[in-house]
């Protein structure tokens, strides 16, 4: 199982996320977000998902960009479906497990 925590910033809903896989093609996520969008979401696709649809389709074509893109109120640059995304890859042997960030410099 691999664990990702992420802190979009300055809105503060920090979203938890568990991707588990037994056999790297289907992978079960649980998602804990002080978000109501990104829960919302996650209890209108459910929490199972083909690994290659969900990872390996191109940037913002898979169902939760299509359903952020659909449903949510507004805000491009927020992390949470992309770092879902990793983690989920990760744990299908899909990518390396490796952290991300973004650093303001002045």
């Amino acid at each position: 199982m691999k664990k990702v925590k992420i802190d979009p910033g300055v809105c503060g809903f920090v979203t938890m996320v568990e991707a588990e896989s037994e056999d790297g093609i289907e992978v079960k996520l649980r998602i804990r977000s002080g978000c109501d969008a990104v829960m919302k979401m996650m209890k209108e696709l459910g929490d199972t998902f083909d690994a290659f649809e969900l990872c390996l389709k191109k940037p913002g074509e898979n169902m939760l960009y299509e359903y952020a893109r659909k449903n949510f109120p507004g805000h491009a640059s927020c992390p949470v479906i992309a770092g879902i995304v990793k983690c989920a890859e990760a744990e299908c042997n899909l990518a390396l497990p490796r952290n991300v960030s973004f650093t303001f410099e002045d």
